[in-house]
Order: structure tokens, then sequence, then C-alpha cells
């Protein structure tokens, strides 16, 4: 058996075929892309290599035939002991598989890409998109659970996100890890390709430059190009933030806000609300996270937007008809509902004119509808995302209900608009779930021994005596327990945070990440040993799928297990984007 073995060895050796070095090829094998929508194509080489040794071919055919340019070949890369070539904007114009061979000495590379066609005429004419950031299903189960409540098994009522019509399970893993952020996850919706990790609108290369990487085309810029429909983005974060920043920008690194509000400028959706106003204003003024003197709020004044800064102001802009509308909130990010509406906690004394999301949603639909085109309008609830990184259960939870608030906008609006897509969905997941509840009214010695489990946790006693959806109180003496598979090191106090966001990680002298010891004397907390490394302060994203959901013309497509590049195509065709609408 050893003399036969060792045979089948050496055989394999001998006889299997030389695997030559491979390059890379941008778009990556099996992009999917719109047909004529710009991209960038790139060949990275693993080694120097000379110009008369490359070789590119489309379907056979010299890739500077096929796509109307020729390649300009890059003998060493910036900081890199390699050679690369690269076309700008190129575009395929008719739909079918595309086989892109690239060689350059020992080094070859096949990918294989499939251009897209889409309908002549659109079967929507508007589209919103309803993202809450970091939206697992253990959110919108708690969401359900303190809104409407729950009694004998069954829940007391439904989210409007319940009502949907069609679902999707949806894969968010990046072209580089299995593990994902927001950056990629919502420029894999907005572009129909995936990317890296902190990428937005582009491929990511090897070189350092963070703004010189492949680009692939973004829905708003894709709307500018074959539409005369308005675009609007709402979102309780900064509108530089990966989720928002998506919709437009283009770059390797999601840091890059300064610069990411240059690419907003460059685009002028009719309508954006939200925070980050520290990156409109001048260096010289106060508070401004700018290095230079760019004044964004004047350039934007001069465009003919409508400037609001308070929650007043934007009712009072929404009557206003100029067609475009320029709300900023906050400096930084907004503040979550339960701090801004009930608890005033966070930076509401600094800010206390916050609007909510569904204000702002509210006011979009109101100016975005006036244009007889047509309209796509971006919704994110962001701070469902930066409550659970923190582990602040409660706060993202509260999030999720207004969230389903802003869903409910959205039904009501295409009830009157039939004609109009409803897309609501997470860009990612966290390692959440509901174990039980925690009853203070339990004969019990530690907090740790009143959470209940299977019959022991019974049901939480929420009310919401107002009828607002929202839960009048959430310190019940009967309340979830919600727990993350991950996280540093902190302590669980078993109850929510009235004074304000959880802050579950402090650094020590040592650069590590240690449990906050705020937390240590509250009554019956319980130290928890952290599992991710200690250079983490807050829990990380799940790999799990999110969920999607969608109503309305197109949304049939939306079903089974779907990659999120695949979502931009339904929305694509819904639109007809494939077909040129205006003269």
């Amino acid at each position: 058996m050893r003399k036969l073995l060792a045979t089948l060895i050496t055989s394999t050796v001998l006889f299997s075929p030389v695997v030559a070095s491979a390059a890379t090829v941008f778009p990556l094998d099996r992009a999917t892309i719109l047909v004529s929508s710009p991209f960038d194509v790139k060949v990275e080489f693993d080694g120097v290599v000379a110009e008369g040794d490359v070789s590119v071919t489309v379907n056979g055919q010299p890739a500077a035939e096929v796509l109307g340019k020729s390649f300009t070949f890059i003998e060493k890369e910036d900081g890199v002991d390699a050679s690369a070539v690269r076309i700008n904007e190129v575009t395929l114009p008719s739909p079918g598989t595309y086989t892109v061979v690239a060689k350059a000495g020992s080094e070859e590379k096949t990918v294989t890409w499939e251009v897209y066609g889409t309908p002549e005429a659109p079967v929507a004419k508007n589209v919103i998109f309803l993202v809450a950031d970091g939206l697992s299903v253990a959110h919108r189960t708690a969401a359900r659970i303190m809104s409407k409540g729950m009694s004998e098994g069954k829940a007391n009522g439904r989210l409007n996100m319940d009502d949907l019509d069609y679902a999707a399970f949806i894969g968010t893993s990046s072209t580089e890890s299995v593990a994902t952020d927001s950056a990629n996850t919502m420029s894999a919706y907005m572009t129909g390709h995936k990317t890296a990790v902190n990428a937005l609108g582009v491929y990511a290369d090897r070189t350092a430059d963070p703004m010189d990487d492949p680009k692939v085309e973004t829905l708003a810029e894709a709307l500018r190009r074959q539409t005369g429909k308005s675009v609007g983005v709402v979102t309780t974060s900064e509108l530089q933030d990966a989720t928002p920043a998506a919709v437009f920008a283009h770059t390797r690194r999601r840091a890059e806000k300064a610069e990411i509000n240059n690419h907003i400028f460059d685009l002028k959706p009719e309508v954006m609300l939200g925070g980050g106003s520290a990156y409109f204003l001048p260096q010289t003024q106060p508070g401004s996270k700018r290095k230079d003197d760019v004044d964004h709020i004047t350039l934007y004044k001069e465009a003919g937007y409508t400037l609001a800064t308070s929650k007043s102001e934007l009712e009072t802009a929404a009557g206003t008809n100029t067609g475009k509308l320029l709300g900023l909130f906050h400096t930084g990010n907004m503040d979550t509902t339960l701090d801004r509406e009930f608890l005033k906690k966070g930076t509401v004394d600094k800010f206390p004119e916050q609007p909510g999301l569904v204000q702002m949603t509210q006011t979009a639909l109101d100016v975005l509808s006036r244009n007889d085109e047509g309209f796509v309008l971006i919704v994110e609830a962001a701070n469902v995302d930066k409550m659970s990184h923190p582990l602040d259960w409660d706060r993202a939870v509260v999030d999720t209900i207004e969230f389903d608030k802003a869903i409910g906008l959205a039904r009501e609006f295409a009830a009157k608009n039939p004609d109009t897509l409803i897309v609501a969905t997470g860009d990612h997941t966290h390692g959440v779930s509901i174990v039980g509840t925690v009853n203070d009214e339990k004969d019990a010695d530690s907090m740790r021994e009143k959470v209940g489990t299977y019959a022991e946790a019974g049901f939480p006693n929420y009310e919401d005596k107002n009828g607002d959806g929202y839960p009048d109180r959430i310190d019940v003496s009967r309340r979830l327990f919600l727990a993350a598979n991950n996280g540093p090191d902190h302590y669980e106090t078993f109850r929510p945070k009235l004074d304000g966001p959880f802050v579950p990680a402090i650094r020590n002298e040592d650069g590590k990440y240690v449990a906050n010891e705020a937390y240590k004397d509250v009554p019956g907390a319980v130290f928890v040993q952290g599992n991710i490394p200690t250079s983490g302060d807050t829990g990380v994203h799940a790999v799990d799928d999110v969920v999607l959901q969608a109503s309305g013309p197109g949304a049939e497509k939306f079903k089974g297990y779907m990659e999120q590049s695949d979502v931009y195509r339904v929305i694509a065709e819904a639109l007809a984007l494939g077909a040129k609408q205006t003269q």
C-alpha cells in the first residue's frame, strides 16, 4: 500500500500542469456589470514585467479593440515593485459573457464578467431603499415585542416591515474576507460590485493612495447618467459615514470623510439630511474637520439649496419649492431615539433640536416626490449599528422601532403611488440574540440569577399607554435580555443604561482594552470575559446573512439567497437603467 501511495504521489507531481503565478484583474472574476455602466479596468502583475510582454484579451480579441481604449502601462506602481496596466471609464454596450485573459511572461490570469441589460421601460418610477445599519433578526424581534407586546406566545401586533411582500437572505462577505463592514456592504448594494472592507465605489487595489483605486459607477451616478430622477439621502449618521457615502463616494478608505464630502458636492443629491456638518465647514471655523478653506455650506446655498439646521427649520424648509434641501443637524453622528426623545442624554444638550428619522424621511418624500420623473431615496437608521457595537441593546432596539416607523411612511407613500419599489434591509448583522428576560421581581441573590430562560422567561411587561409605538419605559421590571456572542471584557449590568450610551471597555496604560470599571459597582454587575482581541473596544459584526424584504414593482425578484451585488441588479432592472431615458 505504501509503495502504491508513493507511486501515486510521484505521478501527480510529475504530470500536474505548471501553474503560472497569477496576476490580479479588476473587476474581479464573476463580476456583474450593468450594460453601458462606466468602470475602470486594472491588471496588477506580481512582478516587474516588460510592456511588450503584456497581453490582455477580451473574448479572444485585443482588449483595446473591445473596450475602445488602450491600456496605460505602469512599469512600477507607487510603493510596489511590480507592474500594472489600466484603462479608466470603459463601457460594454452589449449584454453577454466576457472572458478576460491577462498575460505577461509567466503570469496569467483569466476572469469572466457577466454584462447584463435591463428592460427598455422601467416598471418602477420611485425606489425607497431603507437600511438599518447592522440590522439582525434579534433587533426586529425585540422591536416587535417592545413596541407591540406579546401574550400567550403570539405577538400583539406587527411591524411595518413584517408586511412587506417578498424576502431574501443576503450574503454580506467582502472580496477579501468572510467578515465585513458597512462600507463594502453598502457599496455592493449601491454599485452591484463586491469590494473589500473599508472600500466605497472602487475595487481595492494594492497602492497606498486611497483615491486611485479602480472605480465603478454608483446607483446615484447611473441615475444622473440615464434618467431625470431626483436623489435623496437621509441618515442619522454623518452624511460622510460609510453607509450614506456609498451612494456617491469612490475611495479605498472610508475614513477620508473630507474628500467624501467633495464627492457629495460633485453629485449634488437633491435632498441630504443628517449629521456631519463638521466636514462642510472651512478649517477656520470652530468645529471644522476640514484641512482646507472650502465652505461647502456656502457652495450649496449658491447652488440653490435650502439649508435647515434644526427640526423646526426642517419643518419650514419642507414647504419651500426649490427641490433642493440640505439638512445638517449635528457636527457628528446624531443621537439615538432613546436619548433624543426620552432620556435627553448623549449630546442632546448640545444639539437639542435634532429631528428624528421619521421627520427627515417624511420631508424627503415630500420634496423628492415633486419631480415628475421620480426619485430614489436612501434612508439609513445608523444607530442600530452604532449602539450594537458597544452592546447597548436597548438603544439599538428603540432605533429599530424608529426605523420601522420610517418603513411605515414608505408604505403609506407607496399605497398612493403604486409605482414605488420599497426595499428594507440591513447592510450586515451583529452577533446578538434574545436569550430570555431579566425579572427584577424574582427572588434571587444576584442579577444573573434573575435571568429567565425557557419557561422561566415568561413575557416582558413593556407598555405603550400613549400609543406612540415606543415602550413608555425600557427599565420595566421584566425586560428582554439580549446578549452578544462577541465583545471585549466588560461588566454586564442586566439593566438599560439610562445615564447615557454604554461604554463597555476602555484602554489601559498598556494600550489594551479592559472592562470599564465605571459599571463594576452597579449592584449585581457580572464581569464578562471578552473573546475578541484586546485591541477591540466594542463588539464586532457577524457574518450571518441579513434579511431583505421588499414590496412594489420588481420586488418579486428578491427571493432565496442573493449576494448584495445582486440587489443592485434588481433595482437597475426595475428602473431600466440599461436604457437611456433622457434626451
